[in-house]
């Protein structure tokens, strides 16, 4: 199987451009691995598609406000540095622009927080460097949150780019899956018998990229730092073993936890803290997810592999086609699947 299988033609007009309705009122597309079938529905009727005994699995992972802006202190040339992974205090590893004039050594200062300094320790590819920050704590107050490129509008309310059940700081992009969940519909599923529980993992931008090698084998895919505690690693295999559903809300979700399985050497998953790089495509075995609600992926990405991977190639290709011809939206603020 090549990358280019994993394309696909999608309308600019569909690409979601930013919020449009109430978190659990876009539009979601049933698509039934048994069967074959396709059903339209609204998101708040996921409800009637979960059955009481059942184990939701969310990432909790909180979006940093990564974007930061500056200029060189030598030349004053404007700067733009979005934070991708904490390696130690203050040190991160970062996309820099323009790449090509930051080089190791050169110091750039931060707006909107006097004093503060970004140096460039280290260079890596594809516009990539290693930087420490003299106070870390300043990009919770003048950090602007990275959304997509895609996304030209500012957000008039930043917090619609966290999920609702958001909890520790560390992605620089959201698991989008969870954008759809309001807490009144998250009571509902509780309310209902369903339960609950938070992994982590933190979210790079790697994971969105689309994969440019011809065979999808040779793409590297970079680490992610992944949580699952010892008591949601017990409420996972418990219901494994008692044959409960496990429904995880987004591709993080599953990386993250069928990582922890491939780790695991006592039960069906342990607890598991540490680095994910888990790539999964088609002929891929699944441990714990036996259903997944997520969102309609970039072509030629990592996570449409991975549903392609969970679904079925054909099915997954049948249903894109489906949601371009019925004016689906697409992406981070666009609508969602659930794969049954």
């Amino acid at each position: 199987m090549r990358t280019d299988d994993f394309d696909y033609f999608l309308p600019e007009e569909l690409i979601a451009q930013t919020p449009m309705e109430p978190r659990d009122h876009s539009r979601l597309l049933i698509i039934d691995r048994k069967t074959g079938k396709l059903a339209h529905k609204h998101f708040y009727d996921i409800l009637d598609y979960l059955e009481p005994g059942d184990l939701m699995v969310m990432n909790d992972s909180r979006v940093i406000p990564a974007r930061l802006y500056g200029v060189k202190r030598s030349g004053g040339a404007k700067v733009e540095v979005l934070l991708l992974k904490r390696l130690m205090e203050n040190e991160w590893e970062a996309l820099v622009r323009p790449a090509k004039r930051l080089k190791v050594g050169t110091v750039i200062d931060i707006d909107g927080a006097q004093g503060v300094t970004c140096e460039i320790l280290d260079e890596y590819d594809e516009g990539r460097r290693k930087i420490r920050l003299s106070d870390e704590k300043m990009i919770y107050n003048v950090g602007h949150m990275p959304l997509p490129p895609y996304i030209h509008a500012p957000l008039q309310d930043k917090e619609r780019y966290q999920t609702v059940y958001s909890h520790d700081y560390g992605s620089v992009a959201a698991p989008t899956a969870g954008l759809h969940y309001t807490p009144e519909l998250l009571q509902k599923i509780r309310e209902k018998g369903i339960e609950t529980v938070f992994t982590t993992l933190h979210v790079g931008l790697d994971t969105f990229r689309p994969v440019t090698v011809d065979d999808p084998t040779q793409h590297h895919i970079h680490c992610e730092y992944g949580i699952v505690t010892p008591e949601v690693a017990d409420k996972i295999a418990t219901a494994k073993e008692s044959g409960r559903k496990v429904i995880c809300v987004g591709t993080t979700s599953v990386r993250v936890v069928e990582h922890a399985a491939n780790q695991s050497k006592n039960r069906v998953i342990d607890p598991f803290e540490g680095w994910v790089n888990l790539f999964i495509l088609p002929g891929y075995q699944f441990k714990i997810v036996d259903e997944l609600q997520t969102n309609f992926h970039l072509p030629k990405s990592s996570l449409l592999m991975l549903v392609s991977a969970f679904a079925g190639y054909d099915l997954i290709r049948e249903a894109y086609k489906t949601a371009v011809d019925e004016r689906y939206r697409f992406f981070s603020f666009g609508d969602a699947c659930f794969i049954i």
